[in-house]
């Protein structure tokens, strides 16, 4: 699904693939702000067991796969026009169950992940975990230009200062024939508020305008996602 895009400052589309999934899990945004916020956030940071499946005031609580990215899966396929021998690249990949979704649906398909979760890809399907290096969204990625079909990176930015963003959206546009990227942002005071007592991992606070513009000002012309903790 596409919208109109904020006012015209970046190339690509306005997508809305994972807001559906986005909003159907319930939040109490203050009593994560009041529960020893500091020492959560610095835990969440190492990215490691206490974030996937620890205690839920460090990050997911259990991260228990129930099929939900199938339909992001489909999605992608059908708007990039995925073919079965296509090549997939995921920045910030995790635990890889979409990378997963991708595989079953494009079995010839060559989709590889990044993330720097050690315990993520330990954890990661069968399927696909072999197919995920261990490496940080910022930094170069052993692929010559235009390799994948594909470049999707969903919750990862965010968590990037703005010089780091602005070298792995420059990767992310040089590997990558077509892109799509996801990230937290807020329109309004209470969006906000809100998702500076949700996020334990962000670093980048923008509005969608802002997004945009750096997503101009950094020569990134895919596609584009936001957030919000409504």
């Amino acid at each position: 699904m596409t919208t109109a895009a904020p006012s015209g400052t970046a190339s690509g589309r306005l997508m809305q693939l994972v807001t559906p999934l986005h909003r159907r899990t319930a939040r109490d945004y203050v009593a994560r702000m009041v529960d020893e916020k500091v020492h959560c956030m610095r835990v969440a940071k190492q990215y490691e067991a206490d974030y996937w499946d620890g205690d839920r005031r460090y990050g997911y609580g259990g991260y228990r796969y129930d099929g939900r990215w199938k339909v992001v899966a489909e999605q992608l396929i059908g708007t990039y026009a995925l073919g079965t021998d296509a090549k997939i690249l995921d920045v910030g990949c995790g635990k890889g169950h979409l990378l997963h979704e991708l595989k079953t649906l494009l079995p010839s398909a060559d989709v590889r992940g990044l993330d720097i979760s050690r315990h993520g890809i330990a954890d990661a399907p069968g399927s696909v975990q072999a197919q995920i290096t261990r490496q940080r969204a910022q930094d170069p990625y052993p692929w010559p230009d235009r390799f994948f079909d594909l470049v999707i990176s969903l919750g990862c930015l965010h968590n990037l200062r703005v010089f780091d963003l602005k070298a792995a959206l420059h990767e992310i546009e040089r590997v990558g024939r077509q892109k799509y990227v996801m990230v937290e942002s807020y329109r309004n005071e209470q969006e906000l508020f809100n998702l500076q007592c949700w996020a334990l991992t962000a670093e980048s606070f923008f509005e969608p305008d802002e997004w945009t513009w750096l997503y101009r000002e950094f020569g990134y012309t895919g596609d584009y996602e936001f957030i919000y903790f409504e």
